[in-house]
């Protein structure tokens, strides 16, 4: 899952948020550095990653990707799935999707000093442009995959898959909403036994 799922599975816990969107930015034992609540959030995004890329559910997504897209269709799978929680958002959350995304961009400000330089950067474009509201159109997922495509040292083709999802749209669709319940019950437990 990509960020927009990370932040939403956190739940109300402001430290357990903030810790679950810089999961991807603390290697290895970084996270013992955090207070624990930031810590349960880290653990929390290694959990949910270990989970969707085990599903059954996301391994059918990632292989209708994978021919075209080879390694980076987790990737993309990530966030196509963001897509249609950010497309869905109703279902998921009773907060409309551009408050929830402005309260998020609110609590990182009082968080600076425990994001990584490298998250920060990424967090004032993330904001200025407000990408997780923009994932519900799949104009804002192509930027994103352009974004990711011209980051990456390989050809990878991200800039070609918004047309892909286009295509099997349906399919997708079907598959987030098949795993997503799974996802969010796993995650709860998850933090209860931590």
């Amino acid at each position: 899952m990509n960020f927009l799922a990370h932040i939403y599975l956190s739940g109300n816990q402001e430290r357990v948020m903030i810790g679950n969107f810089i999961g991807d930015f603390v290697k290895g034992k970084a996270w013992e550095e955090f207070d624990s609540a930031i810590q349960r959030g880290i653990l929390l995004h290694r959990e949910i990653d270990r989970y969707t890329d085990d599903h059954e559910v996301v391994i059918k997504t990632k292989e209708r990707l994978r021919p075209k897209y080879h390694h980076y269709a987790p990737v993309i799978s990530d966030v196509f799935y963001d897509h249609f929680l950010a497309s869905l958002w109703e279902n998921y959350h009773p907060t409309p999707l551009l408050d929830f995304t402005r309260s998020f961009y609110e609590v990182t400000t009082h968080y600076r000093d425990v994001i990584p330089e490298r998250a920060q950067k990424m967090l004032f474009y993330m904001e200025r442009d407000n990408w997780l509201y923009n994932y519900q159109f799949v104009e804002g997922i192509n930027r994103a995959l352009t974004g990711m495509s011209q980051r990456t040292p390989f050809r990878s083709k991200m800039e070609q898959a918004a047309v892909d999802l286009k295509t099997d749209y349906e399919s997708y669709q079907l598959e987030f909403e098949a795993f997503f319940p799974d996802l969010v019950r796993h995650s709860e437990l998850f933090l209860e036994t931590l």
